[in-house]
């Protein structure tokens, strides 16, 4: 019997992705069906479902788990959900559909078909309840707010049956992992406590701190990749898993991290998107998720500290997966070393300087083990390059400190950089 965390509101995880043997079939069957668009953020909720992410959804929304979801973060089922999954058209296609009628979903760009679906529900929104439950905001400026503005007036609900994951296993082969292959992954290696590290982004040193803090409190770390799509000027993910990869073969215990990636199209929802990545991170085998400083956030729309709370405020039961709460990480002079917003490794003696200390302090607070003891020192003396001054320095060729980013992953971001100049 596993020993990893059971599937979210399930028995076993439930991928809806039909076995390879029987998905052209599928397709063929589904030439003649109405087709219905997908957007991206669809086509990548489509992907989730199909891989079993989403365990225990069986397809799009109806509208009692949207507002359920919106205003309750729960199911109809009573199964905690906090961010509703759902399916927009336009009212002409809506009409065009009959009750309980199969129709064929295809990718909005390509015009693939990737799955087959059957209405069971069409039904209008409130866009403006969504936004405030959901992003806090009807902001048109936030980008997931824009988004709901985007869809069409009226969603469709129905169990679907996926037939395609698009480009993504074949572009991110070695990459592209399903939460049953996790999960067998992590039983290979005897792990029962994994902690999930969401990134979008080329790891750093204070990335390697959080990520090092999760390894001393789990047996093992999901470096988690986002796939789907990103923000104009974010780094490509092959060149994210060459500095990831030098990174951990270099400076973290072996046999300890596994690197992989999955196809979300973020939301940029703070909290809510938060717990969402805890409730499919739990599908994926993980017990933990580092919750860093305004996790999923976007501009100034949520408080730094917003992702951590909103997990103290969930009934008992909603989730198993549980957040280890770490503040923002930089190098101190002061201290020595890497802090945290919430740690300060300076003691009446001097600063801590073994690594093996500095995480354990940090993993009990992350933890509640330990009360946090803010760093104390001014803004002088911590190290802090923001992502557009970094940027520049790679197309300036200066020198990028140690104590902000480790040589081997320096070198693969500058050839990236300098790749662009050709």
């Amino acid at each position: 019997m596993s020993e990893l965390v059971p599937p979210h509101g399930a028995d076993a995880v439930q991928p809806l992705l039909l076995a390879e043997g029987d998905r052209d079939a599928e397709i063929q069957r589904a030439e003649p069906l109405t087709k219905v668009p997908l957007s991206s953020r669809e086509v990548s909720d489509l992907f989730m479902l199909g891989m079993g992410a989403y365990t225990p959804l069986t397809g799009f929304m109806g509208q009692d788990d949207w507002r359920g979801s919106c205003v309750d973060m729960q199911l109809s089922t009573g199964v905690f959900w906090p961010i509703p999954i759902t399916l927009s058209t336009s009212q002409e296609l809506a009409d065009s559909i009959g009750p309980d009628q199969e129709v064929a979903l295809t990718d909005g760009e390509t015009g693939d078909i990737l799955a087959t679906m059957v209405v069971t529900e069409k039904y209008g929104i409130d866009k403006d309840l969504e936004c405030t439950s959901v992003y806090g905001t009807a902001d048109p400026k936030h980008p997931g707010v824009a988004k709901v503005l985007e869809q069409g007036p009226v969603n469709l609900g129905g169990p679907v049956r996926v037939v395609s994951e698009g480009h993504f296993p074949d572009t991110y082969a070695g990459l592209y992992l399903r939460p049953l292959e996790t999960r067998a992954l992590f039983e290979e290696k005897g792990w029962s406590t994994v902690a999930a590290f969401q990134t979008r982004n080329p790891m750093h040193c204070s990335h390697e701190f959080l990520a090092k803090t999760a390894v001393e409190v789990c047996d093992g770390l999901l470096i988690h990749q986002v796939l789907g799509a990103l923000k104009p000027g974010d780094i490509p993910a092959d060149v994210r898993v060459k500095a990831i990869d030098a990174l951990v073969q270099n400076h973290f215990a072996p046999e300890t991290v596994v690197q992989a990636g999955y196809p979300i199209e973020m939301r940029y929802a703070g909290p809510r998107e938060a717990l969402l990545h805890a409730v499919f991170r739990q599908n994926f085998g993980c017990s933990h998720l580092v919750v860093g400083r305004d996790h999923a956030g976007v501009g100034d729309y949520y408080g730094p500290f917003d992702a951590h709370d909103i997990f103290d405020t969930l009934p008992e039961g909603s989730l198993v997966t549980k957040a280890l709460k770490i503040d923002i990480t930089f190098f101190c002079h002061k201290c020595g070393g890497m802090a945290t917003g919430k740690v300060c490794y300076e003691r009446e003696d001097g600063p801590i300087a073994s690594e093996a200390e500095r995480l354990k302090i940090s993993a009990d607070v992350a933890t509640g083990k330990a009360p946090p003891r803010q760093c104390r020192h001014g803004p002088e003396t911590k190290l802090q390059i923001s992502g557009t001054r970094l940027r520049e320095m790679f197309a300036n060729h200066e020198n990028i400190p140690e104590e902000f980013s480790r040589p081997e992953v320096v070198a693969v971001l500058q050839s990236y950089y300098d790749s662009l100049k050709d």
